[in-house]
């Protein structure tokens, strides 16, 4: 086995899944594209077997399971192919810290086995967990171990992942799940069949204001962590927090109308947001 097979995997499978941003762009330093390449495959690989599928809810968490049980395997050295075999040597050499893979494995099993989220706290103890270890990764593989540039990522990284659960609001409900808290919910008057029915009424719009103006502020608050980095690193975060803000924009630009139609962002904000990022 040879980790730079894995290497050109994870690198291929990058330029073949659809996100936000491209996950390995010219932005992001060159000595790093691989490294992150293969943390995306793991993360990818986990995600899909919370996601895709017909399998039920035992069968999916088994997967899972195995492949926390592969993780812990290959952290002792033991890979049984090159992919993990990438994914150690990324680990070992840039000296990365593990628990942050196992916090990405729980989250992905909570996606199986948890639906509904009682309060905001809830919902930030899942993006502790699904989103701020992959900010913290990019930052340790650029040699940044700062407690206060971690805070101002997972800022980044939540409003990030709350920023997908809005666009995403009709492709999670089909698969069982709100990411709306109860509580909120409740307060605004918004029932569940406002999704069902895709009928978008002012208390649906309030709630989703009150959700999107919330995500906004932490995307302000966790720009300072642009002052702990230089070089393209700082255009590609500076890129990818204003393409979370592009879309929370066109979330308000539609009058917040996320149940008829997902907002995404086109070639020409993609141009836009580079122009942007390069100022």
């Amino acid at each position: 086995m040879n980790p730079d097979e894995g290497y050109s995997q994870a690198l291929k499978l990058t330029r073949e899944h659809y996100e936000n941003f491209p996950v390995v762009s010219f932005f992001l330093p060159a000595e790093i594209r691989k490294h992150v390449a293969i943390i995306y495959w793991f993360a990818r690989t986990a995600d899909d077997f919370a996601d895709e599928g017909t399998g039920g809810v035992k069968e999916r968490l088994s997967l899972l399971n195995f492949f926390e049980s592969r993780l812990e395997k290959l952290l002792s050295g033991e890979s049984e192919n090159s992919l993990e075999l990438a994914l150690f040597t990324t680990i070992t050499e840039k000296k990365l810290t593990q628990s942050y893979f196992y916090n990405l494995i729980s989250a992905f099993k909570q996606d199986i086995e948890k639906c509904r989220y009682e309060n905001f706290n809830e919902i930030l103890d899942y993006c502790r967990r699904s989103a701020n270890p992959i900010g913290r990764l990019i930052l340790e593989l650029n040699g940044i171990k700062n407690d206060e540039a971690y805070m101002y990522s997972d800022k980044i990284c939540t409003a990030l992942q709350l920023t997908n659960f809005y666009q995403d609001t009709m492709i999670d409900f089909r698969k069982g799940r709100i990411y709306y808290p109860q509580d909120e919910l409740s307060n605004f008057t918004v029932p569940e069949n406002v999704f069902e029915l895709k009928e978008i009424n002012n208390n649906f719009r309030e709630l989703l204001k009150y959700n999107v103006d919330r995500t906004k502020m932490l995307f302000e608050s966790g720009e300072k962590l642009l002052g702990f980095l230089n070089g393209k690193l700082k255009i590609q975060i500076k890129w990818t927090i204003k393409g979370g803000e592009e879309i929370l924009n066109k979330i308000i630009s539609s009058d917040y109308d996320v149940l008829n139609k997902r907002p995404e962002l086109s070639k020409f904000d993609f141009i836009k947001i580079l122009v942007s990022s390069l100022r």
